[in-house]
């Protein structure tokens, strides 16, 4: 494991996490609790899309199947110990946008890293 598979793993994942759960508790106050999954998942899709594009410069496909799996990784723990826990909400948590969110977690760096290997591979 080498210096940059951590940042690109457990640094962006974590950030990536985070800044999904900031904007969590900011908009807790403005939208009903069940809007706000779906307003969030958008704009981190956005973000991580640009981090997958712009930061990451592996060009391996199993590079971005193991950040796909630590990335997943750091959402399911985190929610669980962050939201679960700490907030208990009363309604529950694991909602069809959560799903949806836990799977475009994998999803993305799989299509991203997808195609910087076959670009690669066509060079």
């Amino acid at each position: 494991m080498n210096k940059q598979f951590l940042k690109d793993t457990f640094g962006w994942g974590f950030i990536l996490w985070l800044i999904g759960y900031i904007l969590g508790i900011i908009l807790i106050v403005f939208v009903p609790v069940s809007m706000i999954g779906w307003i969030i998942m958008p704009i981190g899709a956005v973000i991580a899309l640009w981090v997958l594009l712009k930061k990451i410069k592996a060009d391996s496909f199993g590079y971005y199947v193991w950040l796909a799996g630590v990335w997943f990784s750091i959402a399911v723990v985190f929610d669980y110990l962050f939201v679960v826990k700490a907030f208990n909400p009363p309604d529950g948590y694991y909602k069809p946008d959560v799903y949806a969110y836990y799977a475009l977690t994998v999803i993305l760096p799989l299509i991203v890293g997808w195609a910087k290997y076959r670009r690669v591979q066509k060079t």
